[in-house]
């Protein structure tokens, strides 16, 4: 989709000059066209405002994904030290290896805990990741849309460079389709 600014080209000149001379056909093609510049517009602005949400919605759900990696590596890490003093509580005498078995239990109460809070990160990452599809789901209908009124727009500033008027019938077509697009869009 086209953002930022506008370049006018030849023929949108051509059918502002053609409106302002008072000719009919050009005067209804100038306000048609205005029209679905309007349209455009605001096409462009949802596109890029869905795309935004869902770019953010994909960094956090990125985020919390780290964080559950991080805590999954910290789990690890306790296992890593319960399993150390479980061996060196296994090569002490029993009356040494009691200290290393409290610490094998603290490491394994420590773990429950870390592994709670890993398992609800990735849930969060699995909660914002669907949102952020969902917003951008209709990201690609609002950019066919766009793409319909920009072809509705430019036939319709052929039918004023070379007055066929049969060519307005296909501007507008392609003007409802892109409006179709854009309700189906804003109904995802």
């Amino acid at each position: 989709m086209s953002e930022g600014f506008h370049v006018h080209g030849a023929d949108e000149h051509a059918v502002e000059h053609e409106a302002h001379q008072g000719n009919s056909l050009a005067q209804m093609v100038a306000i048609f066209t205005a029209l679905l510049s309007t349209l455009g517009a605001i096409l462009s602005y949802q596109g890029g405002l869905a795309q935004n949400e869902a770019m953010l919605l994909k960094n956090e759900a990125v985020l919390k994904r780290t964080q559950a990696s991080d805590q999954w590596n910290f789990y690890e890490a306790k296992s890593n030290k319960a399993h150390m003093m479980s061996v060196a509580a296994d090569l002490l005498p029993p009356k040494k290896a009691t200290y290393y078995r409290t610490q094998i239990e603290k490491y394994e109460k420590e773990k429950k805990e870390i592994k709670k809070k890993a398992e609800s990160f990735e849930q969060e990452f699995k909660d914002i990741d669907a949102e952020s599809e969902h917003v951008m789901a209709p990201h690609q209908k609002l950019a066919q849309a766009m793409t319909l009124i920009q072809i509705a727009i430019s036939l319709a500033s052929v039918t004023v460079l070379t007055r066929k008027k049969w060519l307005l019938l296909f501007a507008g077509i392609s003007a409802l389709a892109g409006g179709l697009l854009w309700i189906w869009a804003l109904g995802m």
